[in-house]
């Protein structure tokens, strides 16, 4: 193992390089599948100095030992092509992508599994959430519970979370850094994502994939709690939480921005999206919304809307120009 010096040395040059991409969340890991993502990535590091460093320590010996010392009067510039040089030089490449790969396919297809919860005896089953992205929102959809939530999601500590990863409009990236790696969601397609939370607080999920106007925002918190507090969550939002109809659904299909919101239907009782991928569109002619350029003048006219509970499913989203 590497002492706490060159670790703390080679994460200080990990962050100036990167000192431009926020805070090194992907780094902190709270849960197994982060955990093997960031063991992977302190290898590819670990492995990359130690090649720079041979790279530094070789050049140096050959500025030192071929340097001009001024009497080169029996130099001989003319040089024969070594076969034992050209071999090393073209297997030392293979050796350093057979080294990188090995780890790195074997994590790969151990993602794809439900991750293993070293801090309990039983291992449960995952806990099941459709994930839906939507210009630019998240709905998360609780098929077992009967729930659903915008812009946020409670998942219960020492479980595996399997994520059914879809969108009804662009194709958006579901990432959460200190529970995994990103996976793309696309709408008339499901992709599948194993996560877990070995740790009880709260995490920044976001969408990883350009997709335009309100990108940046397109956030989502994860909270962590114990299978008391899940449990109880579960209880009050299925006694209290209204449920959502198609009405108010159909405006949440309109690109904008929204609330965190909470209710005790899911929307996967009248579409999901991986089976129908024009319903978003459909959805927005019947609300009377149509898109434009943002440089266009109905584009610099429309503004986002910002969606709160309960949903005005009165609202239309026609452009009015004024007469020039």
């Amino acid at each position: 193992m590497p002492s706490s010096f060159f670790k703390w040395i080679s994460l200080a040059m990990v962050a100036v390089f990167l000192s431009g991409c926020g805070s090194l969340t992907v780094l902190d890991p709270q849960g197994p599948v982060a955990e093997q993502q960031s063991d992977l990535i302190w290898l590819s590091i670990w492995f990359m100095i130690f090649i720079v460093l041979v790279v530094f320590v070789l050049l140096t010996i050959m500025l030192v030992k071929y340097r001009d010392r001024g009497n080169n009067d029996n130099y001989d510039p003319t040089i024969e092509g070594s076969h034992k040089l050209e071999f090393i030089w073209t297997i030392i490449p293979i050796v350093i992508v057979t080294i990188l790969s090995i780890p790195t396919v074997i994590t790969i297809y151990s993602l794809e599994e439900a991750p293993e919860i070293e801090e309990v005896d039983a291992q449960q089953e995952p806990l099941v959430i459709h994930a839906t992205s939507a210009n630019w929102k998240w709905i998360f959809s609780y098929p077992e519970q009967g729930i659903e939530t915008v812009n946020y999601i409670n998942i219960p500590e020492d479980r595996p979370i399997l994520f059914k990863l879809t969108s009804a409009d662009a194709m958006a990236s579901f990432w959460v850094p200190q529970l995994g790696g990103q996976k793309y969601a696309m709408s008339g397609m499901e992709t599948e994502l194993y996560l877990a939370a070995t740790e009880v607080g709260q995490y920044e999920g976001r969408n990883a994939n350009f997709t335009g106007e309100g990108f940046a925002e397109q956030r989502f918190t994860v909270t962590a709690q114990t299978d008391e507090a899940f449990d109880e969550w579960v209880e009050e939002t299925q006694e209290n939480a209204p449920s959502l109809s198609e009405e108010e659904y159909m405006h949440l299909m309109v690109p904008g921005h929204s609330e965190e919101m909470t209710f005790s239907s899911t929307h996967l009782e009248f579409v999901n999206h991986a089976y129908d991928a024009t319903y978003s569109l459909e959805k927005r002619a019947e609300l009377g919304y149509e898109a434009h350029s943002p440089h266009s003048r109905e584009g610099k006219a429309f503004d986002l809307p910002l969606l709160t509970q309960p949903i005005d499913t009165d609202k239309t989203y026609e452009v009015d120009l004024d007469d020039e």
